[in-house]
């Protein structure tokens, strides 16, 4: 077996809900985020690649009834790999973290004079309401950050193939997941409304590079 060709799939995530990827709290302080998003050392948001790597192969796998990773197809675990024991196929698909825009940010927010709880990001105040009582419980209302509709995020996707491999079927696959991706949501509550995307990209025509 041998690598042949990378395909670059390039493009951007438009967020047309908010947008919650959970990250770790670093602050126990009084009247902080309960619930805050994944950032950079800098405090800028961005898009995990192994959340993108996730949720389209949770997507395709259900598509073809696929509950259990075992269950996925051959061609789902080529791509995106397996940890089943006699499994021995390199994984094909690289998933980049999403970065933000952070001018096109500027120019939607800043310009607007948006109201942003942090630079970044907005605060949803949620809460569970009691079906008997019809008060709130579970400790009131809960602060869940999140990146506000309208940010954009820059991602990128290599496709590894080897000298076997059925490049068009790959990138078929990919194209669904996406597809799929975008009617269903990204992160966390998309039951809620959180989540939903617009994906733009160039897959009909990668950025190709041979090394044969």
């Amino acid at each position: 077996m041998k690598l042949i060709e990378k395909n670059i799939i390039t493009g951007t995530i438009l967020l047309k809900t908010g947008l919650h990827i959970g990250g770790s709290k670093s602050s126990l302080d009084i009247g902080g985020l309960d619930s805050p998003v994944i950032k950079t050392p800098l405090g800028v948001p961005y898009i995990p690649g192994s959340s993108l790597k996730g949720k389209i192969r949770t997507l395709l796998g259900l598509s073809y009834g696929a509950f259990k990773l075992e269950e996925d197809k051959e061609i789902i675990k080529k791509m995106f790999g397996s940890a089943e024991k006699d499994w021995t196929e390199p994984t094909r698909l690289i998933f980049r973290d999403a970065v933000l825009d952070v001018e096109k940010f500027m120019e939607v927010f800043t310009n607007k004079n948006a109201s942003l709880e942090t630079d970044f990001s907005e605060e949803k105040y949620e809460n569970t309401i009691d079906r008997k009582s019809g008060k709130t419980t579970g400790g009131g209302l809960r602060n869940i950050e999140r990146v506000p509709a309208g940010a954009v995020f820059s991602f990128e996707i290599v496709i590894n193939v080897f000298d076997k491999d059925n490049k068009n079927e790959m990138l078929k696959e990919l194209e669904k997941g996406l597809n799929l991706l975008q009617d269903d949501y990204l992160g966390g509550s998309g039951t809620r409304g959180y989540g939903k995307v617009v994906i733009t990209c160039n897959i009909k025509n990668p950025i190709s590079k041979t090394y044969e």
